[in-house]
């Protein structure tokens, strides 16, 4: 599970409820503005853990991905193998193996303030997974999306425990159709590295 909140600048982030109709096109359209304009490999990253109600987001998020059949980007971290604290150096170096230069798209959970909950935030720059619970593990992405899935402050390990499953859940399939919004902009120009294209993002999705 991702920190507190601790991002950049404000222009390097973005917020949304998701509860938003809209976000996965405005957050989509947002988060592929940052993406470079060279050829790259995209990954997600999904971090979490089925153990844990308000940790699972990044599995459950990962497993609809998986569902969704993505052309463009590859995902890491599903129910079934997610990627949590015991793995996570692991799992970055079979990534740096199998793809070159990836660039990396983290998603995990988050705690925050009361009014925060239920927000999904897009950020640059790497984020600090287990950070929010002490615990040090190296920093991952070039991009982050974390959803707010309850409060912090007191007993947080207890917190993530006692988290709603409907909301994750519901926050995960949003998430989903971000990544999946993300994957419909994205084209072939060599190999398995792909480009924005942009024109492609004009696509909205029901939901």
């Amino acid at each position: 599970m991702n920190g507190k909140n601790r991002f950049g600048a404000i222009h390097d982030q973005f917020r949304m409820p998701y509860t938003d109709q809209n976000i996965h096109q405005v957050m989509g359209e947002k988060i592929v503005s940052w993406l470079p304009d060279i050829p790259r490999e995209y990954v997600v990253v999904c971090i979490g853990t089925d153990r844990s109600t308000g940790d699972a987001l990044g599995p459950l998020t990962g497993t609809f991905l998986e569902d969704m059949r993505l052309k463009h980007l590859s995902v890491y971290g599903t129910l079934h193998d997610p990627v949590h604290a015991t793995n996570l150096q692991e799992k970055l170096d079979l990534i740096y193996e199998r793809h070159r230069r990836p660039f990396i798209i983290a998603i995990d959970a988050c705690l925050g303030k009361n009014s925060s909950i239920g927000y999904v935030i897009a950020a640059k720059g790497p984020l600090k997974p287990g950070a929010a619970l002490n615990k040090t593990l190296p920093e991952i992405g070039d991009l982050h999306i974390t959803g707010v899935v309850n409060i912090s402050g007191f007993m947080e390990y207890s917190v993530l425990q006692n988290t709603r499953l409907s909301i994750v859940m519901d926050m995960a399939k949003k998430i989903a159709f971000i990544i999946e919004n993300i994957d419909r902009s994205l084209t072939y120009s060599y190999s398995i590295a792909s480009v924005v294209n942009k024109d492609n993002l004009q696509r909205k999705r029901t939901i």
